[in-house]
């Protein structure tokens, strides 16, 4: 085991989006409903849309060679370092072989690698890293790093319900003692789980079935669950609260699972009245003034997260973290040295309310980032190629249509099957 003063964490962090986007005010015109019911009600202005080249496995790999060539002070992370490698998906590309080794094999890791996918509907991202940070707490790392993955594209069918909250991105971070983004506050997190349906796919569909009001019933109640372990641990061993002080004062920013930015907002307003219910001298005030003190908060201490989420629609696993590499990349600098709570929530169900402190020396690597470069460069779709997109990601068994453009972010893309084989390139 190593020492208590050990700090571990997120060292690194990439992201990777695809480079084609749908603006709903385009889906909503095709939709003949009103741009506002998407645009407000869910928050949400451009949803990202995964072309015939690219799948989880792809985003995966491209989002963690970004990881990987963060420099810093202390230069790149030489991928022979990497002791583990979890990669969190529910779009899976093989019901048996993971995703992990395909990845394993584009960034050219080490045999001696540990490599697994895992799932648990968008909270696997989570489950992945906290596998991570105890591994390396454990003393079994002995000096190696792990690198996590959360890779998905989110897709309903067209015409539904779900229709306007796709996506599609991935987000990879580097785990590793001594971290240069964000110091996690190990085993002070809170847990809640309970067997649910509100979202699932059977094995065989290729599209998720949904209970949508539901299933906001359920994120909502596992995260008063979450939260309630979360007060309990924090206040035993991370804060003391002064007089008339409130949890989330000690909490610069909470970010949230976003399957649509308007759910931050519902997430928040809850867990803001949680937490001011837990003071009696505070209850009585909150009833009158709930609605102004909440949206207050959120101003402050969510909506900075959530300007990538808008532009890229639902991504799953790595939601959470997407939001988190956006706060990084436009708020490092007046966020180091403060605690951030963070709130994942999958599906099924089970999830996790936790914390980090945000590492000196976070604001340069932060500049590394380049989620806002990355969204500039991408090319809108119109409905029509959209709808093709989605028609032909079911059907990749046949060698890929189309090969990525010259300008292509990459650099790894789908190339297609041959005798049942997925096989992968490098532009």
């Amino acid at each position: 085991m190593l020492d208590g003063k050990t700090k571990i964490g997120i060292d690194r962090i990439g992201v990777y989006v695809p480079d084609r986007a749908l603006p709903l005010t385009d889906l909503a015109a095709a939709r003949a409903v009103p741009a506002e019911k998407l645009l407000h009600g869910l928050g949400v202005h451009h949803m990202a849309v995964a072309p015939v080249y690219e799948d989880s496995v792809t985003l995966a790999a491209n989002a963690a060679v970004r990881a990987l060539a963060m420099a810093g002070d202390c230069g790149r992370t030489d991928p022979g370092e990497i002791g583990l490698l979890i990669v969190a998906t529910e779009s899976a590309v093989d019901h048996a072989k993971p995703v992990s080794i395909f990845v394993h094999e584009l960034l050219g890791l080490a045999a001696s690698c540990r490599a697994y996918e895992i799932k648990h509907a968008c909270y696997g991202g989570t489950a992945a890293l906290m596998t991570a940070t105890e591994w390396i707490a454990s003393g079994v790392a002995r000096g190696r790093k792990a690198l996590v993955v959360a890779s998905d594209i989110a897709k309903y069918p067209p015409h539904s319900a779900g229709e306007p909250t796709q996506g599609a991105g991935a987000v990879a971070m580097v785990v590793a003692e001594s971290p240069g983004l964000l110091a996690l506050d190990v085993g002070a997190s809170g847990v809640h789980a309970a067997n649910v349906y509100d979202f699932w796919r059977p094995l065989d569909r290729s599209q998720a079935l949904v209970d949508g009001k539901y299933s906001l019933d359920c994120y909502l109640a596992a995260l008063a669950g979450a939260f309630a372990e979360y007060r309990r641990r924090a206040l035993a061993e991370l804060v003391a609260l002064g007089d008339g002080e409130l949890l989330t004062d000690h909490l610069a920013a909470i970010l949230y699972h976003t399957p649509f930015p308007r759910m931050a907002w519902k997430a928040h307003r809850a867990l803001v009245e949680d937490d001011w219910r837990t003071r009696a001298d505070r209850a009585a005030r909150f009833a009158a003034e709930g609605e102004a003190i909440a949206r207050r908060s959120y101003a402050e201490k969510v909506e900075p997260s959530l300007w990538a989420a808008q532009a890229v629609g639902n991504t799953y696993t790595a939601s959470l973290y997407l939001c988190l590499a956006a706060l990084l990349e436009r708020g490092a600098d007046r966020l180091v040295g403060r605690r951030l709570g963070m709130f994942s929530y999958g599906s099924g169900s089970c999830a996790e309310f936790y914390s980090g402190v945000v590492a000196p020396g976070a604001q340069h690597l932060a500049r590394e980032i380049g989620l806002a470069a990355m969204l500039e460069r991408r090319r809108n779709v119109t409905v029509a190629e959209y709808e093709r997109h989605h028609a032909t990601a079911s059907l990749r068994a046949e060698p890929a249509p189309e090969r990525p453009p010259r300008d292509f972010a990459g650099p790894f893309f789908y190339r297609g099957t041959d005798d049942d084989r997925r096989a992968y390139a490098h532009v």
